[in-house]
């Protein structure tokens, strides 16, 4: 049996300020959201999108999921799901993500998790209406240096290759020799007999990355009903087509989501700035920036370009050229889909909040934004450590240094704290400065400085007391940093490093399963499973 806790995001010391403010409700960010991740919230949400979201959009929509997923076993739970879209009573509720191979850091699965979960949560409190989980897949992208690896444990699985243009495109070629390394390094048992056909069926079976990441979202989550899209569809992009006309003609996400960035940034640090044109250019072999200058557009780095009449006569007969970045790819997400909710990580939530102005320039529904699941994985053994270490949940997310200095003032016969001595001294020294104001004013400042000097001299004499008990305790000092390191690898998030395989391994098929049973989505607190 599994055992959860949680601990509150804001208690952790991993998440930035705009992040913790949005999880209080702060004043200061309201402004940026329209409604909150909670169930009234999403009932206000469900009846805002119903009365923006057109028949004729479903149709499409449903249309093109039916040939994305043609070549692609379709469990009954998803398919139930596609079928579904084409009704005025179901909504999606998003995630998105890179298509990093076999899957990247962790935390692949808990954005998917957290939107299946959400997806089932509605369902339960508002069954009069249909929800569908989906993942977006991001085979635009082309920062294929973010995703051509895995870590599993202390190794890094990597896809050697050159990579140009959009990512999904990418053939699977050279992945044989990622999966020979990767199946040298699981050795033998069922769980790694599973987790090595799933690469082999994924990537060596596969032509491209985008067909790849499909298989491999399907085969974990096909069966709790996830619905997989990809972006880059030119009938989808047809949709989307006036859209991408008012961002060539008016730079209309510049304008708007500059001024939020101007309030935004009195407060918070901002996460994305806009460029003027906030569109690539996408072709076979590349994915360009669309500039804008002395009348005419141009696409970075190569000779092609338009005037104004020859670029909307390109969006009119090739929609698919044109593709969103970063800050106008939620615009055609939102768009596209009957969404409610977008899933994502503290990073991704950052940028969103530079966006409801823009949405609302161009009058689309904004969605609501949803912190996803965050999860610490420990092993019972890792548990027991931990019990024997006399190390609390809270104290476990304390910064290393932090954390061994304190666990070494708990454990050491002597008191390794000088307060009390520097009271004492500053004490006489109040003394002195009585004793100042009868005499000469530079007397004070001969106080004052030695003062300062007896001060900083027990500073010292504090951290020198400090790490001659950290030497005595050399035995507790190792042991919390072997654990720790185990769960924060590299200082960081367990999540943002280690890959599921590695868990996969131990547990097999109930790591998903009891992920899923555990996390709620709108607990919004940090988990811990004991798994």
């Amino acid at each position: 049996m599994i055992k959860h806790k949680t601990i509150p995001f804001q208690d952790t010391g991993f998440f930035t300020k705009i992040i913790c403010d949005y999880l209080d409700k702060k004043k200061e960010t309201t402004q940026y959201y329209n409604q909150f991740p909670d169930l009234k919230g999403f009932e206000k949400q469900i009846e805002y999108k119903r009365a923006s979201f057109s028949k004729d959009f479903r149709e499409i929509l449903v249309l093109q999921l039916r040939k994305q997923y043609k070549n692609i076993k379709v469990s009954g739970a998803t398919e139930l799901n596609i079928e579904l879209l084409s009704k005025k009573n179901t909504f999606t509720v998003t995630t998105g993500h890179q298509l990093n191979l076999f899957t990247g850091p962790l935390y692949f699965l808990y954005k998917i998790i957290t939107t299946i979960n959400l997806a089932k949560l509605l369902k339960e409190n508002f069954p009069q209406d249909s929800f569908v989980p989906v993942y977006w897949m991001a085979t635009e992208d082309h920062d294929f240096e973010e995703i051509q690896f895995f870590n599993y444990k202390n190794n890094k699985i990597k896809w050697e290759r050159e990579s140009k243009g959009a990512v999904g495109d990418l053939s699977t070629d050279g992945l044989d020799k990622s999966f020979e390394e990767f199946s040298s390094l699981l050795g033998q048992g069922n769980n790694a007999r599973k987790l090595k056909k799933l690469f082999q069926e994924g990537y060596l079976k596969h032509n491209n990355l985008t067909d790849a990441t499909r298989y491999l979202a399907n085969e974990l989550f096909g069966a709790y009903g996830l619905v997989i899209i990809d972006g880059n569809d030119r009938l989808l992009k047809t949709e989307f087509a006036p859209y991408i006309k008012d961002e060539l003609l008016h730079h209309t996400s510049f304008n708007e989501i500059t001024k939020t960035n101007n309030s935004l940034k009195k407060q918070y640090k901002i996460q994305v700035n806009p460029r003027e044109i906030n569109l690539f250019y996408l072709k076979e072999n590349f994915r360009e920036r669309i500039i804008y200058k002395d009348k005419t557009y141009r696409i970075n780095n190569t000779d092609i370009e338009f005037t104004e009449e020859q670029i909307l006569q390109e969006v009119d007969a090739f929609p698919e050229r044109f593709s969103p970045n970063v800050l106008t790819r939620p615009l055609y997400e939102e768009v596209i889909l009957p969404n409610l909710s977008y899933i994502g990580g503290g990073g991704e939530l950052a940028y969103w909040f530079e966006l409801k102005r823009y949405f609302e320039k161009v009058n689309i529904p904004f969605p609501i934004l949803l912190l996803r699941n965050s999860v610490l994985l420990i092993s019972k053994k890792q548990e027991q450590k931990l019990s024997k270490l006399d190390v609390s949940l809270k104290e476990l997310f304390l910064e290393y240094n932090e954390l061994i200095n304190k666990k070494v003032r708990d454990n050491s016969e002597i008191k390794i704290d000088f307060s009390e001595q520097k009271l004492r001294l500053n004490t006489m020294f109040l003394e002195l400065e009585e004793i100042s104001h009868c005499t000469d004013k530079s007397f004070l400042g001969a106080v004052k400085a030695q003062q300062k000097k007896q001060l900083n001299g027990l500073d010292n004499l504090e951290k020198r007391l400090l790490r001659a008990q950290k030497r005595k305790l050399k035995d507790l000092v190792d042991r919390i940093s072997i654990l720790h390191n185990e769960l924060f690898p590299k200082g960081g998030l367990q999540e943002r490093i280690a890959n599921f395989s590695e868990f996969y391994k131990e547990t097999g098929e109930e790591l998903i399963s009891g992920l899923i049973n555990n996390l709620d989505p709108l607990q919004l607190e940090f988990d811990i499973l004991e798994i």
